[in-house]
């Protein structure tokens, strides 16, 4: 008998070579083997598709929620050169202009007006209005990952691209970004006013890591930035301005590919996602209502002496992308030729949103407003999920819902403490990492006194990106 890891699913997997948000998460962009299509985050909806034949596309990047879309052609079977960025009007349903470059494009960051596109060894800025016109290039060290981030609220300034050496970031100003017009009659609120002039030059270079860059994110307003190296333990977090160190966060002690951060939109959290199928939540002021998890050993640090692990802040929510191949399946997917597209199934991509009092499904709750976080995996997963801090009143445990991970399953090595560190720990195969056990009696205990757990809880689940009705 055959006893291979198969999908569980009865169809076969969506095939999703790109997914990424809008700067507002307020829509979100997919490409697959058949075209792309733009779908609204929450609730979800699918707004439009377009089929696209003779190739494929390794990006679609929206531009807020205009009709302009960036196009990038990847894959396989390319469908446009890669070195080309297509300038796609949805409205007209066609391409109204595009830029083309003697390398092969690695990443786009755009804005109201602006797009910028990362090449191999250097980021160059566009003007983007009734004709596109070239702004400015600046060098980078080897950036294969193509990463950038550009802050979209009205009146800031920031670009953030890796800098001339290994691990270090350049912060370039660019004109303020103009506030979106509104459609319509005239909102209820002021229009936002543009910020004071600084005090005093802002910081250009900021030795982030001295390891590659594996992430680099700011919020709307730029005023903070989030930085990960391809050792992937550590998140830190800057100030724009001063070029300080704010926070740093660790996500686990072993070595994982980061895809991406993102800040919530009042910059009061953020959350991580990696290889590891793990979406981990952090607090960054004492607004927000929770605090990290750090090691029972960090109020000892004043006084002894401590390796600076020991003064980690861990995670206080995290939640784990349930994987399709976990289990056996009687009917054995076929095997793709060699020269298939492949999809990795732990990759996704999360974003924030609010949800109104009138979207909450449980009315005897409180009518206030709760940031809650989309996951999008690249089978084609749409995942809704609440943080445990705005869950507590919840009936139903995070465990009993459906695919939410068991208490018993560890999402991520915990902080150390005086019991874990005087226990044996059960290492993994490769020796090099270890995996520390969940303490049941402090579950148990937990449980009695009606505290809410660590891990986010799964609201709604849904599918989308299929061809048959795309969502």
């Amino acid at each position: 008998m055959n006893l291979a890891r198969h999908s569980i699913s009865s169809t076969s997997p969506v095939l999703i070579f790109d997914a990424r948000f809008d700067p507002d998460c307020r829509i979100f962009t997919t490409a697959t083997q058949a075209g792309f299509a733009v779908y609204r985050t929450w609730p979800l909806q699918l707004l439009r598709k377009r089929e696209i034949t003779g190739g494929t596309l390794s990006a679609v990047v929206p531009l807020h929620t205009s009709s302009l879309l960036f196009l990038v052609g990847g894959g396989r079977s390319p469908r446009y050169p890669p070195n080309k960025v297509i300038l796609w009007d949805d409205a007209l349903a066609q391409e109204v202009a595009e830029l083309e470059f003697r390398e092969k494009v690695r990443g786009l960051a755009c804005r109201r007006g602006w797009l910028a596109v990362a090449l191999r060894r250097r980021v160059v800025v566009f003007q983007v209005g009734e004709t596109v016109s070239r702004y400015g290039e600046w060098d980078t060290c080897d950036n294969p990952r193509g990463l950038l981030a550009i802050a979209t609220a009205a009146y800031s300034t920031l670009l953030a691209i890796p800098g001339r050496q290994m691990g270090h970031i350049q912060l370039v100003h660019l004109p303020p970004c103009p506030p979106p017009q509104h459609i319509g009659p005239p909102p209820s609120t002021p229009p936002p006013r543009p910020p004071p002039a600084p005090t005093k030059h802002p910081v250009s270079i900021i030795a982030a890591h001295t390891t590659a860059l594996s992430a680099l994110s700011v919020p709307p307003s730029g005023q903070l930035l989030a930085t990960t190296s391809t050792r992937g333990t550590l998140i830190r977090i800057w100030d724009t301005t001063t070029g300080k160190l704010v926070r740093e966060l660790r996500r686990g002690t072993d070595k994982a590919v980061i895809y991406g951060v993102a800040f919530r939109p009042d910059e009061r959290e953020v959350c991580v996602w990696s290889d590891k199928g793990t979406v981990h939540v952090f607090a960054l002021t004492s607004a927000s209502g929770v605090s990290n998890r750090q090691s029972t050993f960090s109020p000892l640090t004043p006084f002894i002496p401590l390796p600076k692990y020991f003064e980690s802040e861990w995670s206080y929510a995290q939640y784990r992308i349930p994987s399709q191949s976990a289990h056996i399946s009687l009917s054995a997917q076929p095997a793709k030729p060699p020269t298939a597209d492949v999809v990795d199934e732990e990759r996704c991509v999360v974003g924030w949103i609010r949800v109104a009092p009138e979207d909450q499904d449980e009315p005897g709750r409180a009518q206030t407003i709760e940031y809650q976080l989309i996951a999008l995996t690249y089978t084609g997963g749409w995942y809704r999920l609440a943080l445990p801090s705005s869950s507590a009143s919840s009936s139903a445990p995070a465990s009993a819902r459906p695919g939410t991970p068991s208490a018993r399953d560890p999402l991520s090595t915990s902080p150390p403490s005086v019991r874990t560190m005087s226990m044996p720990r059960p290492r993994s195969s490769s020796g090099s990492s270890f995996v520390a056990r969940p303490d049941k009696g402090k579950e148990r205990e937990r449980d009695k006194e009606g505290k809410p757990g660590r891990e986010c809880i799964l609201r709604e689940y849904r599918r989308f990106g299929r061809w048959d009705g795309w969502g």
